[in-house]
């Protein structure tokens, strides 16, 4: 019997496509039908790609149990006329088949939310419009919709939020997202210039900026069999867990902000802002941007910049535990979060909810420990931060312990490092394994960051596809507010605090 899957892990090399079974899709459903009931298993990723005689499917799926990742693949014949849905039996493959079917028309029978994803540029049908979104209705004389955006006051992106209230209590929220037709993944592809394509995978999202590029260094290293020296690891590893920090001080801001508590609002603006500054005073960009370059970096650490990172987490990680001890005791506060917004495991679990999110809810979703790269798998034994009670607090609560955890990483790391003049300058020049698949998995501070790119026969990229944790997650945040007042809508949302811009590739 022909094996399904070519199996290999987070810090592997690239694969020959040629070395990737390709199989009958009604073998693969059947598979996954009984394999997907283990919850050791979710979708990293399921795409389709043109080829000569039609398209083929990619799928990466992960084993969170034992840390491998299996590779597999289908050249549907008769995909026209349909192919049943993964979706009506496993939600976690929803936005997948929603976007083969926008991109490319294939039906997926059974599949129960069949509607656009994105309204991507190159989508299959050009009279599918945002000003036609089917959004999904509710018939009663009692009940009214509210629609918020798609323009919202302040900076953050366009999505359309509309919801169906009785009187103040929401039934169902649906959002509709795409609006910015960014074209991400085929300039990656347009381009044979890699300062260039880092540049873009820096741009996937502002605030996920390390992360990301991150994400694109591992998978173009591995595609031109190259392995990151120790110490550039470990430069990787501090830069992300410093992101980490920064955006979840932020988020305990914003959430303070929505329940007009200043005094932690201006006490975590002030604790971030010592945190980006610090990112800032290693590379010169507060976000983290031209930190991370493939094969070697621009901006190794010194003995200076290591004692000034060290310092200032040290004194950021004091304070902010100040802030978190009193906001534990904080009665207004805990009155306004607690069993709200839940998203019970099993809720989870089923839509494929990653990261912090995930974790929030009682479900081990975190790369970093599943399927450890890099510094988390030769040094770091990372144990994730879990909660049980799905609420806005748990994910309040589980973005605290992981600004303090991340920073005694940081100050374990650069303790005894002494840094040397191993770390290389970046290489955009490096060549590529030609026909390949290469795949990179990063836990940035939102969650599980996916990374796939396609090579032809000269080693040039002939397909990249990108996966933002807020795909998986946007399900979690309309399940968050069924029941909830509307009114409450504003720090549900806060407590996720999802990406517009990394879902609108």
């Amino acid at each position: 019997m022909m094996e399904l899957y070519l199996k290999t892990s987070n810090n592997a090399s690239a694969v020959k496509i040629a070395d990737i079974p390709v199989v009958e899709y009604t073998e693969l459903y059947n598979d996954l039908k009984e394999r997907m009931t283990d919850e050791n298993y979710h979708v990293a990723h399921y795409f389709a790609t043109e080829i000569e005689n039609g398209l083929k499917l990619y799928l990466i799926l992960l084993n969170d149990a034992t840390g491998e990742v299996l590779l597999s693949s289908v050249i549907p014949d008769y995909y026209t006329e349909g192919l049943a849905s993964l979706t009506a039996i496993h939600p976690q493959f929803h936005p997948f088949e929603r976007e083969m079917w926008e991109l490319y028309g294939i039906p997926f029978d059974g599949h129960p939310w069949l509607k656009p994803l994105r309204f991507s540029y190159d989508r299959r049908d050009k009279q599918s419009t945002m000003d036609s979104y089917p959004f999904y209705q509710m018939e009663g004389e009692e009940l009214h919709e509210v629609n918020v955006g798609p323009i919202h006051a302040g900076i953050i992106e366009p999505g359309a939020f509309r919801f169906i209230c009785n009187g103040e209590q929401v039934l169902h929220l649906e959002i509709a997202l795409g609006y910015q037709h960014r074209g991400v993944e085929s300039e990656m592809v347009k381009t044979d210039n890699r300062l260039r394509q880092t540049l873009i995978a820096e741009s996937i999202a502002g605030d996920s900026a390390v992360a990301h590029t991150t994400a694109y260094a591992e998978l173009t290293e591995r595609l031109a069999g190259y392995v990151a020296d120790k110490d550039l690891q470990r430069e990787r590893f501090v830069a992300l867990e410093l992101e980490r920090i920064a955006m979840h001080i932020a988020d305990t801001g914003a959430l303070a902000t929505d329940i007009a508590f200043q005094l932690y609002q201006v006490a975590c603006e002030a604790l971030r802002t010592v945190t980006i500054n610090t990112t800032q005073a290693w590379c010169g960009n507060r976000f983290g941007k031209s930190m991370i370059r493939p094969l070697g970096t621009n901006h190794p650490l010194t003995e200076s910049k290591i004692d000034t990172i060290r310092k200032n987490i040290s004194d950021v990680c004091r304070r902010y535990n100040e802030v978190r001890c009193d906001a534990l005791e904080a009665q207004t506060l805990l009155a306004r979060f607690e069993q709200c917004g839940l998203v019970p495991r099993e809720e989870m679990w089923r839509i494929g909810g990653v990261g912090m999110a995930a974790r929030s809810s009682g479900l081990l979703r975190d790369i970093r420990k599943t399927h450890p790269w890099g510094y988390y798998a030769d040094v770091v034994k990372h144990e994730p931060v879990t909660k049980s009670d799905g609420d806005v607090m748990s994910r309040l609560s589980t973005r605290m312990d992981e600004v303090l955890q991340s920073a005694i990483y940081i100050d374990e790391a650069l303790a005894d490092y002494k840094p040397s003049k191993k770390i290389t300058s970046p290489d955009y020049n490096a060549k590529f394994l030609p026909e390949a698949l290469s795949f990179s998995l990063v836990e940035g501070w939102r969650g599980e960051i996916c990374h796939v790119a396609l090579t032809d026969k000269e080693g040039r990229l002939a397909k990249y596809k990108i996966k933002d944790p807020s795909l998986h997650n946007w399900l979690a945040l309309a399940i968050a507010v069924r029941s909830e007042g509307i009114s409450d809508f504003p720090i549900n949302n806060k407590s996720f605090n999802l990406s517009y811009c990394g879902h609108d590739l």
